[in-house]
């Protein structure tokens, strides 16, 4: 139950930090998808809390918007 809900904060954070950070850059879902090679969908999809990013998947995304993963994580 703890874990569960460890993930579900986690998953708010990552969501709500993708989110700020592309308005900030002002890259939409479409170009960050360009950019990642990660598909438009499943970026939405960690949005909306609706997927688990892997490592490897969140460190491209930083990688593209030019940030640190701390900046997603934290």
């Amino acid at each position: 139950m703890f874990y569960n809900k460890k993930m579900e904060n986690l998953k708010k954070i990552i969501a709500s930090n993708l989110r700020q950070q592309r308005a900030k850059y002002k890259i939409s879902q479409e170009k960050l998808a360009e950019l990642t090679g990660i598909s438009q969908q499943f970026i939405c999809s960690i949005e909306t809390e609706k997927a688990n990013p892997s490592v490897e998947v969140m460190v491209k995304i930083a990688d593209a918007l030019n940030i640190t993963l701390n900046d997603l994580v934290y």
